[in-house]
């Protein structure tokens, strides 16, 4: 049998069929959801352990919604990839997904922290330990075992030791795998955090892998950006059913392998300078979540109504849907403005 899909065939079809599933099963999965009664808890308590009464009253009505949405984003996303396998065998195209270079560590991250994410949005819906979910601790120290696990794949396998930044290459050494780790662990807790209202971590995700599947294309990492287009697909599918009012959540296992993956692919692009500006908002939420840590352990006061930034806002008073375009807006403006600076070859 000739070759049916290019390069672009394969995009196209992959990204559809993406699309497709997910927007379609999404509706069945919510059924299953419900029957088995995976609805969000509200959390009641802050990181220190204080009483939330102001984010209760803001989200109150949001307790029982189905969560463990992002199960469509990883999932789909695997199987496609897997599936590219048997096309390769069957000569419908000449392209697998699954590369050694370029796809294998954004795959297992993908897949291994849509599993932790899983783990803790069980416990948490089901009440299962001591705390609801599982610990702060117990969670970083999987994280930082699933980026050691990348880092030492990037720096012995991919012999990756040095990063660009602004134009010098800078080499690091062994240092490259405490700095993986940092980024990793960094963006999956980035998108975490952002993860609170109804599209506001989906719609952002979609805009960072969209704006890295064009630094990866022109980059010659066709696969990668191939990857990139499918997650967004997958992504895109489940914001159909999450724009508000969200008939599901994401949950913990999407907004972990989200962000996981989205640094694990800025270091495949070499572009760690460039993240900061696709991820703008992610960055803003995490440092508005470390302020307000520091301020209160320090002075006793908070800077912020609630924490993270987009939970400050709305308790301002903005509707939820406001404060959601308003970060998209703003999101987009840094992607492209770093897009921009990264094609100028200044970042």
């Amino acid at each position: 049998m000739n070759l049916i899909f290019s390069k672009f065939g394969l995009i196209f079809i992959s990204s559809f069929l993406s699309f497709s599933l997910s927007a379609l099963l999404a509706p069945t999965l919510i059924k299953i959801l419900k029957k088995y009664q995976f609805g969000a808890v509200i959390k009641e308590e802050t990181l220190m352990n204080q009483k939330t009464p102001l984010f209760n009253k803001l989200h109150k009505k949001k307790t029982g919604t189905p969560t463990m949405g992002g199960l469509l984003i990883w999932i789909i996303t695997a199987l496609i990839c897997f599936a590219s396998i048997l096309l390769v065998k069957f000569d419908i195209t000449s392209f697998s997904l699954i590369n050694r270079n370029e796809t294998y560590i954004a795959l297992f991250t993908l897949v291994s922290l849509g599993i932790l994410g899983a783990v803790d949005d069980i416990f948490n819906v089901k009440k299962i330990g001591k705390v609801k979910g599982l610990s702060a601790k117990v969670k970083m120290i999987f994280l930082l075992l699933i980026s050691f696990i990348g880092g030492l794949w990037f720096y012995f396998k991919l012999d990756a030791s040095s990063i660009l930044v602004f134009g010098n290459t800078i080499e690091l050494g062994l240092l490259y795998i405490p700095l993986f780790m940092f980024v990793i662990t960094g963006t999956a807790n980035a998108v975490n955090f952002t993860d609170g209202l109804d599209g506001l971590a989906g719609g952002l995700s979609i805009l960072s892998f969209i704006s890295y599947a064009i630094v990866a294309y022109f980059q010659g990492l066709f696969l990668l950006a191939t990857l990139c287009i499918i997650i967004a697909s997958t992504t895109l599918g489940f914001l159909w059913h999450n724009i508000p009012p969200a008939k599901f959540f994401m949950g913990d296992t999407g907004s972990l392998a989200l962000g996981g993956t989205l640094g694990v692919i800025a270091m495949l692009t070499n572009t760690v300078a460039l993240l900061p500006f696709i991820a703008f908002i992610f960055v803003i939420e995490t440092l508005s979540v470390i302020i307000q840590l520091t301020s209160k352990k320090l002075f006793g006061k908070k800077v912020f109504l609630i924490a993270p930034i987009h939970h400050h806002f709305e308790a301002k008073g903005w509707p939820e849907f406001k404060v959601t375009m308003r970060f998209w807006i703003i999101g987009t403006y840094f992607a492209c403005l770093g897009m921009l600076l990264h094609f100028y070859e200044l970042i």
